[in-house]
């Protein structure tokens, strides 16, 4: 599985133990950076580029690490076909797999250490969507929303 990372400053510590821990474990990753602690840069640039990968293809799924999750979380839902979910335990990453396929883990650095950041991913790494009825209605839902709003807005 190839999985797009990034992160923050906030996030570029957790963001790097994760890389290493997920290569270790035989993932393909792709790190979009940032590549050094820089302070004061922004998540946008980061989330956008995770976004833009599992938007496209590129991907299978993307990781990405703020402060709190939370501003990350909401630039990779900008994307088309794209599902990030913001997760901070361990039951809750099964269930943003099973229930809405979710392609982008969302973590916020000031809630979490590694273990429980490589307990977290490893879960929603090695969960499946449920392929349920209801669920996969719900998805069929949102990506309808998104050409729906994409095609009033000229997209």
């Amino acid at each position: 599985m190839k999985i797009a990372i990034g992160a923050d400053h906030a996030g570029f510590e957790l963001k790097e133990k994760l890389r290493n821990f997920l290569s270790g474990k035989g993932y393909d990753i792709v790190d979009v950076g940032a590549h050094e602690f820089e302070k004061g840069d922004d998540y946008p640039v980061y989330a956008s580029e995770v976004g833009k990968k599992v938007s496209s293809g590129e991907v299978d799924r993307g990781i990405l690490v703020c402060d709190s999750g939370i501003g990350v979380d909401v630039v990779a839902n900008k994307f088309p076909g794209v599902r990030s979910a913001l997760v901070h335990d361990e039951e809750l990453a099964k269930i943003t797999r099973q229930h809405n396929d979710s392609n982008v883990l969302s973590l916020g650095a000031m809630f979490l250490d590694e273990e429980k950041a490589e307990k977290i991913a490893t879960n929603w790494l090695e969960t499946d969507f449920s392929h349920a009825e209801r669920h996969e209605r719900r998805v069929h839902e949102i990506e309808d929303l998104e050409k729906e709003v994409g095609s009033s807005q000229g997209i």
